[in-house]
């Protein structure tokens, strides 16, 4: 379900839900960005993309589709890999930053609420619950090794030429590639893997 037929048919849910969703998508902007910038490349800091200003970071479509469908994205941050000082390594650590932040995200949120012992069903419970749960679906989603999802990314910074010259040619159509196997459902499986392992890990450092 989109969110325009939930701010139409449940505005409570709406806000519940999209505020935790905005913030997840510009925390995870934000991190590549810094991260790339303490790597050497400032193209994100001058472009003023190390903002927490949500309109820096909306793709117009993105927002669009998400609001439709149920199913959108950021506007990503521009990295010229050449200027970082290790541009393997480099790869690696900006293609992880977002990943990780939102890792982050979901268990300050948990660990938050369990600290406060605040109430599931409550406003402020409901939105830590979803906030959580959003970056643990979008850290997991972003791991998929398939471009431009930044586990491609990150396969890209390990792999050898041979992968990585396959990888450069997929990105092109790696988008609607994505589109397609998420629309025939085939993603849901690796998706489920990826967040098993994230909540298992949190788990784990939750008290």
């Amino acid at each position: 379900m989109g969110l325009l037929s939930l701010l139409l048919n449940n505005p409570l849910a709406f806000i519940i839900i999209a505020i935790p969703l905005l913030y997840a998508i510009v925390f995870h902007e934000l991190a590549h960005g810094w991260v790339a910038w303490r790597m050497g490349d400032p193209t994100a800091k001058q472009l003023g993309r190390l903002s927490l200003n949500p309109i820096k970071h909306l793709d117009p479509i993105g927002t669009l589709m998400l609001f439709i469908v149920g199913f959108g994205w950021a506007k990503p941050v521009p990295v010229n890999f050449s200027r970082l000082r290790d541009a393997r390594k480099g790869m690696i650590l900006v293609a992880s930053a977002g990943i990780i932040m939102n890792m982050i995200l979901a268990f300050a949120a948990l660990f938050l609420s369990s600290l406060l012992s605040i109430s599931p069903s409550g406003m402020p419970g409901q939105m830590l619950f979803y906030f959580a749960k959003i970056n643990i679906i979008l850290a997991a989603f972003n791991l998929i090794p398939l471009p431009p999802l930044d586990g491609s990314k990150i396969l890209l910074g390990f792999a050898p030429p041979n992968i990585q010259a396959y990888l450069l040619r997929l990105e092109r159509f790696g988008f609607v590639i994505v589109i397609g196997l998420l629309y025939l459902g085939v993603l849901d499986p690796v998706i489920d893997f990826f967040q098993w392992g994230i909540v298992s890990i949190i788990e784990v450092l939750l008290p």
